[in-house]
Formats: C-alpha cells, sequence, structure tokens
C-alpha cells in the first residue's frame, strides 16, 4: 500500500515538472518573438546632419507658351522662321535670324520681346569690352595675358570662351565710365537698332556710373539695358568686318524684292576682329556655348549671358553668334527670360544651335547667297 502511494507520488510529482517546464519555455520563446516583433516597428536612428551640405533644390520648368502669337510673317524667310520656331518650342523667349551682310532680318519670333524687351546685356557685353579694350590699348591681342590678380593672368582667347568676370572687370576699371559709354554708343545700345519698325523700342545707357562698380558695366553690362535687336546688330557688325547695318524687316515680298541695305556707321573695328574671333569660337567649342554644338566644318562664333536683370527683376539667358559656311554668314540672337532660375546663355546657346542645325539639315547653306539690290549703300555716322 506504501509502495503504491509512493509510486503515485513519484509519477504525479514527475508529471507537475514537465509541465511546468513546458509552460515556462512557451512563455520565453514567446516572449523573444514579441520583442522580434517591436524591434521590427522601431523607427530607424535618424542620421546625423552633414554640416555644409545643402541639397540641391529642384528647378521648376516655366510653364510652356506660345512665342510665335502676334507675330506677322509676311515678308520673312519661311525656312529660316520654321527652323527657329522648331528651335525656341515652348519656351519663354525670342529668336531673330539675320543676314549680317545686309542687315535684312530674315526672322523674328516673339516679334513684341525682340523688339521690347530691353534687359542687361549679361556676359554678351564682353563683346564691346573686348574690342574696347583692343582699341585702347588696355589687351594687346588674344594671346597676350592680362592680370586680373596679382598671381594669376589670363588671355583674351580664354576670358571670352569662359566668360571671365574678372577679367573683363578690369578692362572696365581700366576704360572708365565715359570711354564706356562711348564704346557702347558705338555699338548703337541706347538707340533703336532697326530701321522703319515702329514697334521698336531702344536701350538704355545709365547716366551714372553703378554704385557697385565700373567693372559691373563691362562684365555683367550692369547699367546697360539692351534688346535682341541691338544685340542683333553688333553681332552683325562683327560678323561681316565691322559695318553697323540698320536692321530691316520686311513686311511683304514687294518689299523683300526692293530691299536695299542701309548703313548706320563704319566702326573701324576690322584689325581687332581675329583678335575675338578665336575665343568666340572657343565658347562653342570647349566654354560656355558648348550645347551650340561645335562643328569644324560648320563653325559657330558666339557668346553667352546669364543673369538676372536688376530692374525687373527677370532671369535671362542670352546667345548672340554666327556662323561661317560654304562663305555665307547667319547672325541667330536668343534671349531666354523667366521669373525663375530655369534660363541662362548655355541654355540659349542650344536653340541657337537648333536653328543652325535644322537649316544645315535643310541645306539652307549649299544654296546660292541672296542677291543685293545694286543701289548705292547709305552711310550716316562713322567711328
Amino acid at each position: 500500500m506504501h509502495r503504491r502511494l509512493l509510486l503515485l507520488f513519484v509519477t504525479i510529482t514527475l508529471l507537475t515538472a514537465s509541465a511546468f517546464g513546458t509552460t515556462t519555455t512557451h512563455k520565453k520563446r514567446h516572449r523573444v518573438l514579441h520583442n522580434a516583433v517591436n524591434a521590427v516597428k522601431v523607427p530607424a536612428t535618424t542620421a546625423p546632419k552633414l554640416i555644409g551640405v545643402r541639397k540641391s533644390k529642384k528647378r521648376i520648368a516655366p510653364p510652356p507658351v506660345d512665342p510665335t502669337l502676334g507675330d506677322l510673317v509676311d515678308g520673312e524667310d519661311l525656312m529660316a522662321r520654321r527652323a527657329a520656331v522648331q528651335a525656341l518650342g515652348q519656351q519663354n523667349g525670342a529668336v531673330i535670324v539675320a543676314d549680317p551682310n545686309t542687315g535684312r532680318i530674315l526672322s523674328v519670333v516673339n516679334q513684341k520681346l525682340a523688339y521690347q524687351g530691353a534687359y542687361e546685356p549679361c556676359s554678351t557685353i564682353k563683346i564691346v569690352a573686348a574690342l574696347a579694350g583692343l582699341n585702347e590699348g588696355i589687351i594687346n591681342n588674344q594671346e597676350s595675358s592680362l592680370h586680373i590678380t596679382k598671381r594669376h593672368a589670363m588671355d583674351l582667347t580664354e576670358a571670352i570662351a569662359h566668360s571671365n568676370n574678372a577679367y573683363f572687370a578690369s578692362v572696365g576699371e581700366k576704360l572708365g565710365y565715359e570711354k564706356i559709354v562711348q564704346y557702347g554708343q558705338m555699338f548703337g545700345l541706347g538707340e533703336k537698332a532697326g530701321l522703319n519698325i515702329d514697334a521698336e523700342q531702344p536701350g538704355l545707357i545709365a547716366e551714372v556710373p553703378p554704385a557697385d562698380g565700373l567693372g559691373m558695366m563691362t562684365s555683367f553690362g550692369e547699367g546697360f539695358s539692351m534688346t535682341p535687336m541691338e544685340l542683333t546688330a553688333i553681332v552683325s557688325a562683327v560678323a561681316n568686318g565691322g559695318t553697323l547695318y540698320y536692321l530691316q524687316h520686311p513686311s511683304s515680298q514687294t518689299e523683300v524684292d526692293q530691299f536695299v541695305p542701309q548703313v548706320k556707321r563704319q566702326l573701324g573695328i576690322a584689325q581687332w576682329l581675329t583678335n575675338i574671333k578665336p575665343g568666340m569660337m572657343g565658347a562653342v567649342e570647349y566654354g560656355t556655348a558648348r550645347r551650340a554644338g561645335f562643328s569644324a566644318t560648320e563653325p559657330i562664333f558666339g557668346k553667352t549671358g546669364t543673369c538676372t536683370d536688376n530692374r525687373t527683376p527677370v532671369h535671362l539667358g542670352w546667345f548672340g553668334s554666327y556662323n561661317e559656311i560654304a562663305g555665307r554668314k547667319l547672325v541667330v540672337v536668343v534671349l531666354l527670360t523667366s521669373g525663375q532660375h530655369s534660363v541662362s546663355g548655355p541654355i540659349a546657346s542650344g536653340v541657337a544651335g537648333a536653328v543652325y542645325k535644322n537649316l544645315s539639315g535643310e541645306n539652307y547653306f549649299a544654296q546660292s547667297a541672296p542677291q543685293m539690290s545694286p543701289a548705292a549703300l547709305i552711310s550716316n555716322h562713322s567711328y
């Protein structure tokens, strides 16, 4: 009897211990799994901020527009217009295509902006500054270096190609305000560039130097306001060897047939043009205008400009250019405007490059050059 009771007691004890052990193990495993689930839900530790590192803000593209609204196309070269319209697309800007040897405007896309959009020239003013510096002996030639700091010097070709502000600011300081204004007026700034174009408004030249220094006038164009028409006249004079033509925009086929070039004045810059052309070509080949598309067989010479007009303020992208193909030359000037930092000279150069490319694809430059009227050229002024 006692043995049976003892055996029963041992059996119950073993079963109870086994049950307790199973329960304890189950709870322990459950606790581990519960903690693992919680660990997954815990948010990751926030990484420390990196001092001096700034996230770039995504540029918001301006809304598309139709830049051709209101344009009058009678009398335009329709092939040139089609190439310009396709290149500009829906960007807020203007494109002028002109014959530099006659002053005839072949096409103007966004005529209101081209005729009345007077803004700071930005770095396109460096064309005028370079020629002024050469003519005044401040710059010796394109290969001669100009000291922009005590330890750094740069030649004219690199300064134009890379649009070096310090270089041209130094030129402006040496020229002085009166000379800067004189050369600006000589190239047609502050006056209408066109002839008998009623809608055109002239740009302006400041009556006093800018508060932040003369260098700003010759590096950013501060103190000037310039229209695409005025830049077209300047680039045309560079392309043709120094003749500043009145720009004429025929409004009918009759006016095209009776077109007579009209000279505003001779600039006397021919001897200096070989000094600035390498820099203008370099801008397209390896400098600020690379988007224009360099081609050794179809060279483009140009100057970009990027800045914010202090008076408006409007962000600007300028490009003044001309090409030389098979004895023909064509000027293409582009101005892009925006209320945001979404335009620039390099972008404008891409638009101009597309104009040239479109025309080349149409064999435009393989055609014979248009015949000029035999009428005598009229010159009113000379410098």
